[in-house]
């Protein structure tokens, strides 16, 4: 390939690794493309492991939150305002999407909770900014990647609110 030479071994019976060549004007789009080629295949790792797979495009944020809204009527008390939050907070992806794609992330939320109300899975078409259901187009995300996602969101959120209680407690034991 151009002036290197390279040894190829096709046509293998029974083959246990594969060797992949990239090549690239420079060394940051050769990092790039290696980083891309690892994302995905990682990607089909977890899939396979997983045995399944949800769907994309913020779906998944979507379904949850408008089961979360559904939830949070039978829910009383102080709880209903982080429940509220949290519902909230599960938006943000699908906002992050329309708006990496060019959209008014308002506009597109607005037709995502409307739609979601009725078909619990669609998500974000970045092509159009439109409505879709995802896995008409083939948009998955990783189980396990989701569920990294909601396991650390709630760790982190619970740190933050027993700082504040720690420095709340902290201000007001200076002042007393």
């Amino acid at each position: 390939l151009g002036e290197n030479k390279f040894t190829f071994v096709e046509k293998c019976a029974n083959p246990q690794s594969v060797t992949i060549l990239m090549k690239g004007p420079n060394k940051h789009t050769l990092q790039q493309t290696k980083d891309a080629v690892r994302d995905g295949l990682r990607a089909v790792k977890n899939a396979l492991e997983d045995g399944c797979v949800i769907p994309g495009a913020g779906a998944y944020e979507v379904a949850t939150h408008v089961a979360l809204k559904k939830f949070l009527e039978s829910v009383k008390g102080r709880a209903r305002l982080g429940i509220q939050a949290y519902a909230d907070g599960l938006l943000i992806i699908p906002k992050v999407l329309a708006q990496n794609a060019g959209y008014d992330a308002q506009e597109v939320i607005v037709k995502l909770l409307e739609e979601g109300a009725v078909n619990p899975t669609v998500g974000v078409d970045c092509d159009s900014g439109e409505v879709i259901v995802p896995q008409d187009k083939g948009i998955y995300d990783n189980y396990r990647v989701k569920r990294q996602m909601i396991n650390s969101c709630t760790v982190i959120a619970s740190n933050l609110l027993l700082v504040d209680e720690i420095m709340r407690a902290g201000m007001s034991s200076l002042k007393g």
